[in-house]
Formats: structure tokens, sequence, C-alpha cells
């Protein structure tokens, strides 16, 4: 297995791939989603400010799937941008033949996988920081794993949670629910999941100080020592 650091202007990842051949498309499927994004934020500087929900009126792939994420989890289409670069990244690597890559965007994780994968949780100074991990069976199909902090990384976030992991196929969702959710986290209590029914999210994993909570399918966790220098730095 090949593991990578990759950045591109705001866009700081880690790729892991078999070969050097689907780094290579990872890398060129998350710069050209970059700049189908930037290209859109020349003309339409709102879409990147704005904390609403919005509509915008663009034919590109990443607008769209930033922009329809971002909807029912109510918050601004920019919540969702890490998941849809790693996204794109995968499927790039898919495209060129890989049945194993992972895209890691500072936290917000698209992976195809034929083998198990270990995910570790990195969250601030709970006591379950690098003490636990996802372990995530085989995928087929591409899975996004997005996390979103209220006490860790420069993304702006509006609560107090350590660590909201969101998992869904759909990896703009999981990203934009993740900063959701973050954001109105108080307790685990079952009302507070209400909003998720009928949407793309399979399952969350919440740590919050000395607290943790479930809803609906989440891969098994198990006890891990993370290596905090694997942990990709930005978003």
């Amino acid at each position: 297995m090949i593991r990578e650091h990759f950045q591109y202007r705001q866009t700081i990842t880690t790729l892991l791939a078999d070969d050097q051949r689907h780094l290579a498309a990872a890398k060129e499927g998350m710069i050209a989603a970059r700049q189908e994004l930037e290209r859109f934020l020349a003309t339409d500087p709102f879409f990147g400010s704005t904390f609403e929900p919005c509509s915008p009126q663009s034919s590109s792939t990443v607008i769209r799937r930033m922009a329809v994420a971002a909807g029912p989890a109510g918050v601004g289409p920019m919540a969702a941008v890490a998941g849809t670069i790693a996204w794109a990244g995968v499927e790039a690597m898919v495209d060129a033949g890989a049945s194993f890559g992972v895209v890691d965007n500072g936290g917000d994780i698209a992976l195809i996988a034929d083998r198990e994968v270990r995910i570790g949780i990195h969250a601030g100074t709970s006591p379950f920081s690098n003490r636990l991990a996802f372990l995530v069976p085989p995928q087929e199909e591409i899975l996004g794993i997005c996390t979103s902090s209220a006490t860790v990384g420069p993304s702006i976030s509006f609560g107090t949670a350590d660590a909201v992991t969101a998992f869904s196929r759909d990896v703009a969702a999981a990203d934009a629910w993740a900063t959701s959710l973050c954001n109105r986290f108080e307790e685990c209590r079952e009302e507070f999941f209400a909003p998720l029914q009928g949407t793309a999210i399979e399952g969350v994993h919440i740590i919050a100080g000395d607290r943790r909570c479930v809803w609906g399918r989440v891969p098994r966790i198990v006890a891990a020592r993370v290596d905090e220098s694997l942990i990709t730095a930005g978003k």
C-alpha cells in the first residue's frame, strides 16, 4: 500500500492506494473538482460565504452535489466542500481501475476498499481521542466517512462536540450533515437525530467529552492507538 500527502491550495489530503496510477488519478480528479468550484465562485461569491442553503444555477456536478447536500442539512454549501472533493478523487481512482483507494481530506474521507480499513478517531481532548477506530469492512461502492469538530481544526463550527462522524454513500451529504449535527449537538437524545430520517445518512457516531452516542448503522468500533502524525491537518 502507498501512502502519500497531497496538497492543492486549501485542499490538504492523505491518499492511500495500491498503484501510483491510482494516486495520479485521485490528484487529477481533486484538482479538476477544485478548479470547477473556483470558476463558479468567481461568478457567484455568495455560494462560498453563505451559512444557509442555496440553489445556484449551475450544471456543474461539484456545485450541484454541494448544494443538494446542504439543503436538508440546513447549512451552507461550503460545509460539503471537503467531502465533495474527496469523492471526486476516489471516483477518479475507480475510473482508473482501483478496487482500493482512500482520500482523507482533513478528516472528510471517501473510500473504496477490497479489504478491511481501520479509521482512527481523533476527538481533541476527549478521553476517547486516539483510542478508538472504526473497523470498516470491504466496500464495493464508494463510502463517505466525514467528521466535524467544534474543538479540533480550522473549520467554523457553532457547537461543542469533539467529533461528529457521519456515514453515507453520498459523501457530500455525509460532510454536510456532520457539520450540521456538530453545530447543534447538546445531548444524545433520540429527537436530536429525527431530521436524519429519510436522508442518505446511514449512521452517526458522536464524541463529546466523556460521552459517546450512536445513531443508525456504523462500522464496528475497536480499541486502537492512533498515530497523531498520520492525522491529515486542515480542510
